[in-house]
């Protein structure tokens, strides 16, 4: 059983790195948040669209980033508790009583095991709904007054495969347009280039078609059947109507598509194991393919036809814990009975493809595969991330008590910085099968673990904490090494 003493103590410490992490954690989130609003609150403002809408997009947008922030304000918390704690003597205090760093960091890291749990929950169920919901809103947004969009100098194409515009001046506030040139394809029969010197948009009541009103242009007329003859006619008014635009926003109840980042750990192992199946499908095809070619050339009878096994995934580990909790929480008739297995031969026009198209099959199954699994340890990774930064930010402010509030801010920014680019680049990586999935995403943790645990050694050394720790010495302990060299490379000089 702990000491009393040992369990105060214990709880001291947590009470003192909930304040920071409430502010941190708060203050992060409604940065990044103002930032998105800033960036894409004038793209929604314009298209007419209900308070509600452009306040939901906006309520969706901020489960990614606490995802994002909830390490950094981890980071913040350790880093800031323990600076002051070491700056007001209380960690040179519990060392003189006994305590050891190593108890001291054991609550820390009690802390930020929960902490990584809740980040984990959070990324694998809470982030994964939101973002297939932000996803659904946005294309309903695009599909509500598509003219708004419209770019100045680029052909933008209003009507898929039937109507393009380009302008060089838009006015989206009054709906006017200069230099217009129309290439009007509805038509099979014919092909149409309007041009005009200005005009106007406009909607009819209903919302769904948009009127344009031509001034002062041309049309240019060439029919399939008769190419040798060409129709040029001017005008001073031109109206046209374009049929089937839309300008009414339409929110999807039920939408099933769901991308990589709307999935959860579960679903995308599940997909993983998919691509993996067919990958070994692929081979044995091939396998089948050049067997049946040498048996043909042999002249002997063909084997029969192989069966590829497609039965489901069984979870594993903690998708057989989510498993267990969902059965327990879910009535039985929210499970649905799986389909029969069935297993699929391989057949005759499956074994006579050329090599070049099994090298592109197994790829693309290698690929679909290397994408999701990036994303599962980008889930991992990033909750992983609030146990190693607590173990980065407590030698850090012990190391380097006086560093105060610019400590915490450089530091944070610095290592911040650092893993969210190494993501970014090794998501990218890893998708394209350069790195291995892991490697990918957990190469930022393994560094930033690796300065770490010297860190703590250097710091449970007696003494540590009582000299010191400004940012003179921070500069010395980054930069010091450069002296050193020049210092040795003085002394080899005069040796000669």
């Amino acid at each position: 059983m702990a000491r009393p003493t040992v369990r105060i103590l214990s709880r001291y410490i947590l009470r003192q790195h909930l304040p920071p992490l409430g502010y941190a954690l708060a203050a992060l989130t409604f940065a990044m948040l103002v930032n998105q609003v800033a960036k894409q609150f004038g793209n929604f403002v314009g298209k007419g669209l209900p308070g509600t809408v452009i306040f939901e997009v906006f309520a969706l947008s901020i489960p990614f980033i606490v995802a994002m922030t909830l390490p950094m304000a981890v980071l913040v918390a350790v880093l800031y508790t323990f600076s002051h704690l070491a700056a007001d003597n209380e960690v040179t205090a519990m060392k003189a009583s006994g305590i050891s760093i190593g108890r001291l960091l054991a609550p820390v890291m009690g802390g930020a095991l929960v902490m990584a749990l809740i980040s984990l929950f959070w990324n694998d169920q809470v982030l994964p709904r939101s973002n297939h919901e932000l996803r659904t809103l946005l294309v309903d947004i695009q599909r509500k007054k598509p003219t708004f969009q419209l770019k100045e100098q680029v052909i933008n194409e209003v009507v898929p495969g039937q109507f393009f515009l380009r302008a060089a001046r838009i006015d989206p506030a009054e709906n006017t347009l200069n230099d217009v040139t129309i290439y009007d394809l509805e038509d099979p029969e014919r092909r149409r280039i309007i041009t005009a010197d200005s005009g106007r948009m406009a909607y009819t009541p209903g919302g769904t078609d948009l009127y344009l009103t031509l001034r002062d242009g041309e049309v240019h007329e060439v029919k399939r059947t008769e190419p040798d003859q060409f129709n040029r006619t001017f005008y001073g008014t031109n109206r046209i109507k374009v049929a089937g635009v839309g300008n009414t926003f339409q929110q999807t109840e039920n939408d099933d598509y769901r991308g990589d980042r709307e999935m959860t750990i579960c679903a995308m192992q599940e997909v993983v194991v998919r691509a993996r199946q067919d990958m070994e499908r692929v081979r044995r095809e091939a396998l089948a393919a050049v067997t049946a070619e040498l048996r043909r050339l042999s002249k002997l009878a063909p084997l029969p036809p192989l069966a590829a096994d497609t039965a489901p995934p069984s979870p594993t580990g903690y998708c057989a814990v989510v498993g267990w909790v969902k059965r327990l929480m879910l009535p039985d008739s929210a499970h649905a009975a799986q389909a029969p297995v069935r297993r699929q031969p391989f057949t005759a026009q499956q074994t006579s493809m050329a090599p070049t198209a099994y090298e592109q099959r197994l790829r693309a199954a290698r690929q679909r595969a290397a994408i999701y699994e990036v994303e599962i340890e980008k889930k991992l990774a990033i909750s992983a991330a609030c146990v190693i930064f607590a173990m980065l930010g407590v030698p850090l402010a012990i190391r380097f008590p006086r560093g105060g509030v610019g400590l915490v801010i450089g530091t944070s920014l610095a290592v911040f910085s650092v893993y969210y680019v190494g993501l970014i680049g090794g998501e990218e990586l890893g998708d394209r099968l350069i790195v291995p999935p892991f490697f990918a995403m957990w190469t930022p943790n393994l560094i930033f673990l690796a300065i770490s645990l010297p860190l703590l050694w250097n710091v449970r050394r007696a003494g540590s904490t009582t000299h010191g720790g400004d940012w003179d010495e921070v500069k010395h302990a980054l930069f010091g090494w450069m002296s050193k060299i020049r210092i040795l490379q003085f002394g080899m000089r005069n040796s000669r």
